[in-house]
């Protein structure tokens, strides 16, 4: 009796190891960061190299803007880069946004960061990125369409400059109004968003990927 006591007692002690350490490992997984929403967004292994970029654009034309009378933007399009940092798990987001205005003259531009890799949830629940123009700038949402073909951004007021005197650090605003909450942008080459990236090395680097992707899809 007592070696069945002595045999229970030693599998009852395996059973709780294996628990803890299947736990363990389950909360390992847990804090992985899990990058989905983001390889479905850059269309892309965000992990594989330091930067991974995406472009999105729209140009609006005269029987969309007929439609939307209130609407003042015109045309804008929208880079959003990730970046692996070492002292980081998580894939960190950053954009750079162009855009113009139907009644005003120049183009104008905005840029910031944005939240991790896991993205937020919103009221009704849709994954999206919250990203934020810096120095209390505003902000916008950018939201995936389920085809991963485009982007929803969703726009409550950000801080623009104009693209030719951005050191003459005159701010000005865009608020979503009526007709300028909500821009539905389509996938483009990452060419067409090349004049939002003034870092010479970084668009190097950008166009290095665009000659990837037209080799990988030869």
């Amino acid at each position: 009796m007592k070696r069945c006591w002595t045999a229970v007692i030693a599998a009852s002690a395996l059973l709780a190891a294996a628990s803890h350490a299947a736990r363990a490992e389950d909360a390992k997984e847990q804090s992985k960061p899990n990058n989905e929403f983001a390889n479905k967004l850059y269309a892309a292994d965000v992990t594989k190299q330091k930067k991974t970029y995406a472009c999105f654009v729209r140009q609006y034309d005269s029987a969309h803007l007929a439609k939307h009378p209130h609407q003042k933007v015109s045309a804008m399009k929208i880079l959003v880069t990730a970046e692996q940092v070492p002292e980081d798990e998580s894939t960190n987001h950053s954009f750079s946004l162009g855009l113009k205005f139907r009644q005003r003259a120049g183009n104008f531009e905005s840029f910031g960061s944005c939240s991790h890799a896991k993205p937020s949830e919103d009221e009704n629940g849709k994954e999206n990125l919250r990203c934020s123009v810096d120095c209390d700038g505003g902000g916008i949402n950018v939201e995936l369409s389920a085809d991963a073909k485009a982007i929803l951004v969703k726009v409550d007021s950000f801080r623009i400059l104009n693209s030719k005197k951005p050191e003459d650090g005159t701010a000005d605003s865009l608020n979503g109004g009526a007709d300028d909450r909500v821009f539905r942008l389509d996938r483009a080459s990452l060419e067409v968003c090349k004049s939002l990236v003034t870092d010479r090395q970084e668009l190097a680097e950008m166009l290095a990927q665009v000659k990837k992707q037209v080799h990988a899809a030869k």
